[in-house]
């Protein structure tokens, strides 16, 4: 796949806007872009060196349709390895357009979605999993997620998978060689040491997959539902976390007859909070529709806060020991967060005995809350943040976050535990060699050092036009 001709899009979002940037990239790029362009100065784009900027007007048929700065980065040294052209108009849609249409005249081509992006990979500006990271970059929200998109586009997780792949590859290569020697029966790759590079392959790669788990929630968000009887201040506490009147707050009970689902960041992390209607047996076919909805939200979240109203406790023990039992019985593995709420209403000593009540249940986490002061919301966002393991993200660490990645990961993982297998019974090197090609294999499909059109037109395809 060798893209030769010249193509041309909008760099910065479509609208009207202070400034718009196009842009160019292909052999021919400074040449269309000279024939459109006159330079207050009178230099020709061809002439300047490159990385430089050049103030002038974009001249159609002796119509001027704007004054731009022209930015030139000559090959190799550009984004995408090609000559490079960014225009910086004026954000008018009308200029933006009338701009594009005069270079797809003069020979340019529209780029497809991820096409400039494409192109430096292609010309080896990237490789595959940092092209992938540009779209990450993009799309981060949170300081996590940017961090992530961050650390794999300047190549962390590729060189570290690139490292490993190399040091695969060198033994490969002793084992290949014993191949056509077969007859003389010897042996050129020490088999201890090859033992010890397998198994600490397979370390880097379990804890890579076991970082998955965090990379994935991260990138995409932690659902976390908020779940109860009705009236208890879900809908309160859903509001005060997203510091807005989100959802209707009423004292009649069966208010949210629906999911409300709103997202906001905690100390660099995502979390996407659902305000569910309340669990209680009633006749009313929409609220047993809302009530039926909160189940399969839960279903679909990684943590659970269950409130209750404090006051109710001593009336609704039993209950409310029974209603946790159900969720924890039905979701074993979803962290739970038993929150007594409206605590502004009890005396100091009244909390006392009300916080060593929650605590007697059997749950790992627990608290007192006022979701309409405040009172209390601090230690509920430290103990969300606690529910991720962020201890590789502070220590810089590598994180998967990319499920591609991650099956390759799964896939190479297999082999190698194969080359292992064959390492502990003796296995010949013929057969050695065909699971260590299989993994080399997977770990080149990372990294893009095998890939084919279909997996990049897959990949570049989930990018935006101009990247």
């Amino acid at each position: 796949m060798i893209l030769k001709d010249t193509i041309v899009a909008l760099a910065t979002p479509s609208g009207a806007g202070a400034i718009a940037v196009i842009r160019l990239s292909g052999n021919e790029a400074i040449a269309i872009a000279e024939n459109q362009f006159k330079s207050v100065s009178g230099k020709l784009l061809s002439k300047q060196k490159t990385h430089t900027i050049h103030l002038g007007h974009i001249i159609d048929e002796g119509r001027t349709l704007d004054e731009v700065l022209v930015s030139i980065f000559k090959n190799p040294n550009s984004y995408t390895g090609e000559d490079v052209v960014e225009i910086s108009c004026h954000g008018s849609s009308y200029i933006q357009q009338e701009i594009i249409q005069l270079f797809l005249r003069k020979g340019c081509r529209m780029a497809n979605a991820g096409e400039f992006t494409l192109r430096a990979f292609l010309n080896g500006k990237l490789d595959l999993s940092q092209a992938e990271a540009v779209a990450d970059l993009i799309a981060s929200d949170n300081e996590a997620s940017h961090q992530i998109a961050m650390q794999q586009m300047r190549g962390g997780f590729s060189s570290e998978i690139a490292k490993l792949r190399e040091e695969l590859l060198n033994f490969a290569s002793l084992i290949e060689l014993e191949l056509d020697f077969a007859e003389e029966d010897v042996e050129f790759a020490d088999r201890t040491q090859f033992k010890d590079l397998i198994e600490r392959i397979i370390l880097v790669i379990k804890r890579l997959i076991d970082s998955f788990a965090v990379g994935n929630v991260i990138k995409n968000g932690i659902p976390v539902a908020i779940v109860g009887e009705p009236n208890v201040g879900k809908s309160t506490l859903l509001n005060a976390l997203l510091n807005e009147e989100r959802a209707i707050v009423s004292n009649i009970a069966g208010t949210t007859r629906d999911t409300i689902e709103d997202e906001i960041t905690i100390g660099g992390i995502g979390f996407r909070f659902i305000d569910t209607a309340g669990i209680r047996e009633t006749k009313d076919v929409v609220e047993s529709i809302g009530i039926k909805k909160t189940f399969e939200k839960i279903e679909q979240s990684q943590v659970v806060i269950f409130l209750f109203e404090a006051q109710e406790l001593k009336r609704q023990d039993s209950k409310f020991k029974m209603e946790i039992e159900r969720i924890k019985n039905k979701y074993p593995q979803k962290p739970l967060l038993i929150i007594a709420n409206k605590i502004d209403n009890l005396s100091a000593s009244e909390r006392q005995d009300l916080a060593h009540s929650i605590s007697s249940i059997q749950v790992a986490h627990s608290q007192l809350l006022s979701a309409k002061t405040g009172d209390g919301m601090e230690q509920l966002k430290n103990t969300l943040l606690g529910f991720v393991n962020t201890g590789a993200l502070k220590n810089n660490g590598t994180i998967v976050t990319n499920t591609r990645h991650y099956d390759a990961l799964l896939k190479a993982l297999e082999e190698v535990s194969k080359v292992k297998e064959g390492l502990d019974t003796g296995l010949s090197g013929d057969l050695l060699a065909i699971d260590i090609r299989q993994a080399l294999y997977h770990f080149g499909e990372i990294i893009g050092e095998i890939s084919s059109d279909d997996l990049l037109g897959n990949i570049f395809a989930n990018f935006c036009i101009g990247k």
